[in-house]
């Protein structure tokens, strides 16, 4: 009964919400600046909230089903990640002419040195049956008069919580390109005042791509790990769509020498 009454309660205050907000959509144009400033600071605290909330549900009612956080894991792996922009959906999910320093979500943003952007891209829905990811980014280009292309992709705090030079760090890829496109995925690691970099070239002659960060070959300092990001790098991407299905990122100990 209570259950019952609780209900009802939640369905009458879900439904005045819903009519103060339908009549400050109805009195917008007409309201004084400083009355619609103060319905636009509130309109954004519930947007941000409402994005939250649709991208945890897109994520567990969609397929490939999201809730499984399914990540294909190497044996001993002890840490795994899939971005964002690939997880759920994000704003905002397409622009025209993009901007350097475009940010795409919370985690990827698109760096480019364009005079004249002819870069698109759009968040497109993963049908196929080996995607694990319900989403990937699209990215079509047309003339392009720039020296660079790349798209920088942030990883959680954690992942440099415990990272040592005796793990190892791969990235795996599914990558389609209308047309050959050489790629670089370059793994930057901040530490203290300094940034590890590891440079590695992208097999584009596959589908499925992955490279592997061994970082006993690094001078990352374990005990100053600040934070991670991976810098995906286009070579000549004029005139190409490139749609990256997926992205993750799995940390595992590396063999004993």
């Amino acid at each position: 009964m209570l259950d019952r009454v609780r209900a009802i309660l939640d369905d009458f205050r879900y439904r005045r919400q819903l009519r103060q907000w339908t009549g400050g959509s109805d009195k917008a144009r007409e309201m004084p600046l400083s009355e619609l400033r103060e319905l636009r600071r509130r309109a954004n605290q519930v947007r941000r909230r409402i994005d939250a909330i649709n991208h945890v549900a897109v994520s567990r009612l969609t397929l490939p089903v999201i809730g499984s956080n399914a990540i294909r894991k190497p044996p001993r792996t002890e840490w795994a990640h899939r971005p964002q922009a690939w997880a759920g959906p994000v704003y905002p999910s397409g622009i025209a002419a993009v901007d350097t320093k475009q940010k795409i979500g919370s985690e990827v943003t698109i760096f480019h040195d364009c005079t004249e952007s002819e870069l698109s891209f759009r968040q497109v829905r993963n049908t196929n049956e080996d995607d694990f990811a319900p989403f990937g980014l699209r990215m079509d280009v047309f003339n392009f008069d720039g020296s660079f292309l790349s798209l920088a992709i942030e990883m959680p705090k954690n992942a440099v919580e415990g990272l040592k030079r005796t793990h190892i760090l791969r990235l795996d890829m599914i990558v389609d390109s209308e047309r050959p496109q050489e790629m670089f995925a370059r793994l930057n690691i901040r530490h203290g005042p300094n940034t590890e970099q590891v440079v590695r070239e992208l097999d584009m002659a596959q589908r499925n791509i992955w490279v592997e960060f061994d970082m006993y070959y690094t001078q990352f300092d374990e005990a100053r790990g600040d934070s991670m990001w991976i810098d995906l790098i286009f070579e000549g991407p004029s005139m190409n769509q490139v749609t990256i299905r997926d992205v993750t990122m799995i940390r595992r100990p590396r063999a004993s020498i």
